[in-house]
Order: structure tokens, then C-alpha cells, then sequence
């Protein structure tokens, strides 16, 4: 991305906590190679299309986190019908899972004084008995990034003066990143159908020896919801990641970090 002057810079990519200015955490994990997403705007075919169909899908995951955030916090929530599969969906999950999200620690923003970094915490959780970072995704699998984003944020909650400022007796000792989607099926193939950011994409199933559709002659069901939670204990290896591709972001930022006195 080209930026303006520093001022524009500093806006993009990061935050100011306490009077300083601290980047991003998903900004910093931008410079990590990314072959699905090089895939998708290969597909679309414009960087135009493509920029639309993000923006378009970063609402709709403000949506469904804010509304999914709510109703596990137990707040009245309006459901949209947009999100209403995925959230009944995870509301399912939950009777057995009995996630417990944290009043006060939702969209919390955390940032590390001794790496010098900022971001956002979707929650912080008890489950089966464990206290951590909660991340939710919406998306079709788990990918790498997310792994390495999660560590951050918990590294930067184990901090003495985090810890204290926030009031927590214990640092999180774990996170979790729940994966949320909906779509539809073909009734025939088994096919799917998924929209986001106003793009339907059909998966076909393959591996079925059943009946085959031409491509318009699928028969969808209804949109159901599909939710996975995956625990990720062990955050050495991965923060050391992040760390390095902060690095390698810095190096690449060199210049407008230099102009805004982050690095000298």
C-alpha cells in the first residue's frame, strides 16, 4: 500500500496507546505470504473487484462477530438474517461447550510495551475449565496467520503492567480460535454454496460417486451453519514467528517508521 505522508501511515497500520504509537498487529502479519488470498485475486481478475469483495466481506464479519459476542455474553442481541445460520449455529455449539465470554474483556484493545505492538482481543474466555484468548473467524478453514496473531495477543496479556492495568489475577494460559460458516448444499451432489462479500462460490464434491449437476441445475437446501472450535495451547514457536515477522515488517517500513521516530 502506498501512504500519503506519516501522518496517513500512522493511520493505516497502527494505534496510539499512552501517548505512543504501537502497529497493528493484523498490519504486521500483512507482510506474511499468503498463496489462498494471491488465488482469490487471480480469480476475481481486478484488484478493484477484489478490494470491493474484502471490504464488502469485512462488514459482514463485524457483523456476525458483534452479534455472535453478544448473544455468548449472554446481552439481548438482534440476530440479522444475514448471520442468522452461523449464529443459531454456535448457539447450538454452546449448550454443550458452555463458553463463558468475559464482560469487559470483548473487542478489548491490548498492546505490548516490551515489543511495542497493539491489537484488538475478539474475547477472553473460560472453557472446559481454562482461562485465554478467544479468537473468532470466518472462514472455510484455520490458516497459519492465525496462529501467529493469537500469540501476540496473548504474550502482550501476560505482561506484568497489562496484567495490572487490566486486573487480571492470572495470566490467559492458552487461546482458541472458533471458526464460524455457513452455506448451503445441493440436495443432488452435495455440492456447496457459500456468499461472501457479495461473491457466491460453488465447491463441488468430488470425492462423491454420486450423481453429478450440471452447473446450474443444483438443488440448494437451506443455509446451515457450521462452527469448529481448535485449542492452541502452546505459544512459544509461534510468537517467536510473529516476532520475526515484525521484523521483517519493520524492514520493509523502514522509512516511515524512521519518519515517525518509531524506529531511529
Amino acid at each position: 500500500m502506498r501512504y500519503d505522508n506519516a501522518e496517513h501511515f500512522k493511520k493505516e497500520t497502527g494505534h496510539k496507546v499512552n501517548g505512543a504509537w504501537y502497529p497493528r498487529v493484523t498490519k504486521i502479519l500483512e507482510i506474511k505470504s499468503k498463496p489462498a488470498l494471491q488465488a482469490f485475486f487471480k480469480e476475481v481478475g481486478s484488484f478493484a473487484a477484489a478490494e470491493d469483495i474484502k471490504n464488502k466481506s469485512a462488514e459482514e464479519g463485524t457483523l456476525i462477530h458483534a452479534t455472535i459476542q453478544g448473544v455468548l455474553s449472554g446481552r439481548p442481541t438482534e440476530i440479522p438474517d444475514s448471520v442468522k445460520a452461523s449464529v443459531l449455529a454456535v448457539l447450538k455449539f454452546n449448550e454443550q461447550k458452555k463458553m463463558n465470554l468475559h464482560e469487559g474483556f470483548i473487542e478489548r484493545p491490548v498492546w505490548s510495551a516490551r515489543h511495542r505492538y497493539s491489537g484488538t482481543v475478539d474475547a477472553l474466555a473460560t472453557i472446559d475449565g481454562k482461562f485465554g484468548v478467544l479468537d473468532i473467524k470466518t472462514s472455510t478453514g484455520f490458516y497459519p496467520e492465525y496462529n501467529l496473531q493469537t500469540s501476540a495477543y496473548v504474550s502482550a496479556l501476560q505482561e506484568f503492567e497489562i496484567k495490572k492495568l487490566f486486573g487480571l489475577t492470572k495470566s490467559p494460559e492458552t487461546r482458541w480460535i472458533l471458526r464460524v460458516d455457513q452455506q448451503k448444499k445441493c440436495q443432488t451432489c452435495g455440492s456447496t454454496l457459500r456468499e461472501k462479500g457479495g461473491r457466491l462460490k460453488i465447491r463441488s464434491n468430488w470425492k462423491s460417486s454420486g450423481p453429478k449437476c450440471f452447473k446450474d441445475n443444483h438443488q440448494w437446501g437451506e443455509m446451515a451453519g457450521e462452527v469448529e472450535l481448535r485449542e492452541f495451547p502452546y505459544i512459544y514457536k509461534d510468537f517467536r514467528a510473529f516476532v520475526a515477522a515484525k521484523i521483517l515488517w519493520e524492514w520493509e517500513n523502514d522509512y516511515w517508521l524512521k519518519q515517525i521516530g518509531y524506529l531511529k
